[in-house]
């Protein structure tokens, strides 16, 4: 008994295709592909050597997977998106090697969306219908349009009625974990409005340095790391930006529009700033001086990162 379905009109040359893959009509898979468990590949598509396919993985009508692609488990790929693998196509010209694109683990891309050579397509991502991806996206992120932008994060709560839930003399805190929202002192008269902090009372910590973040075009996602060790305080001075957080378990979404609202990531939180207006100008407090070898800058190790016992 064959450990996989295969359609009479597909035509598999594998002999690397796993446990109850189902391979469909007209679809090719060459000799080279590497095929996983429960694997859904639909009709007209075409697979080449150099490609690795995880479990479970669907592929819809009219994809084909070309030399370096790389889908990871639990992965789904919309009718006719299109994946390219070189950068500079000429008839009869060929690279030496072939850029590398992966779609990690969970990630969606729609319909008719279009994949650049030797991007990586971050874990639990949703690429929209459409989408022209130019460059990597990272983990979580929905992208839409051309060229592909961040708009959003999946399973990303928003915090809403922030001034209602937060007071001056107790923070609220949210779900991502030891993450807290602060409302800071307000003195408001005819002569205008002043908001402030003070170190260990308003500020959970005794700041070693501070830097400003402005003039980002609206588009542009910053931050995309976590801390080893240090703490960070961040107010929204002018305008308004989205902070996401993540600590590996569950994420939230707070919108930083006043001056008066402060937020404190702690360590060990994966941190995403986006959504800037024009204006907006975003002040940062920090536990310590720069050290490059506390930041943690790819999500798989962050995840790793966190699940460590707390010594």
């Amino acid at each position: 008994m064959e450990q996989h379905y295969q359609h009479p009109q597909a035509i598999v040359e594998t002999k690397t295709i796993g446990h109850g893959t189902r391979v469909w009509a007209f679809a090719h898979i060459l000799p080279g592909a590497v095929i996983g468990n429960e694997c859904n590949i639909c009709d007209h598509v075409f697979i080449e050597n150099k490609v690795i396919i995880g479990d479970r993985v669907t592929i819809k009508c009219g994809v084909q997977l070309w030399d370096g692609v790389r889908l990871e488990d639990d992965t789904f790929i919309g009718p006719n998106a299109t994946f390219t693998n070189d950068q500079f196509p000429r008839s009869k010209k060929y690279p030496e090697n072939f850029p590398e694109t992966v779609v990690k683990k969970g990630a969606s891309i729609g319909a008719n969306a279009t994949i650049l050579p030797g991007i990586t397509i971050g874990q639990n991502v949703m690429v929209g219908a459409g989408a022209v991806v130019t460059r990597d996206v990272p983990p979580n992120a929905i992208v839409i349009g051309n060229p592909a932008r961040i708009v959003d994060y999946v399973d990303t709560p928003k915090h809403v009625s922030t001034r209602l839930t937060a007071s001056e003399s107790e923070p609220t805190e949210l779900n991502v974990k030891e993450a807290k929202l602060f409302l800071m002192p307000l003195i408001e008269d005819l002569r205008g409005k002043l908001s402030f902090g003070e170190i260990e009372q308003h500020l959970p910590f005794s700041p070693k340095r501070y830097f400003l973040v402005y003039d980002v075009p609206s588009r542009e996602i910053r931050g995309e790391h976590a801390h080893k060790e240090l703490h960070q305080f961040l107010v929204c001075v002018k305008g308004s930006v989205s902070v996401a957080l993540d600590d590996g378990a569950c994420r939230e979404e707070v919108l930083l529009d006043s001056p008066q609202l402060g937020i404190h990531i702690p360590p060990l939180i994966w941190g995403i700033q986006y959504k800037y207006s024009p204006d907006a100008v975003l002040l940062v407090f920090a536990s310590d001086v720069y050290q490059a070898d506390d930041y943690i800058r790819d999500y798989d190790d962050f995840l790793q990162y966190a699940k460590r016992p707390l010594t």
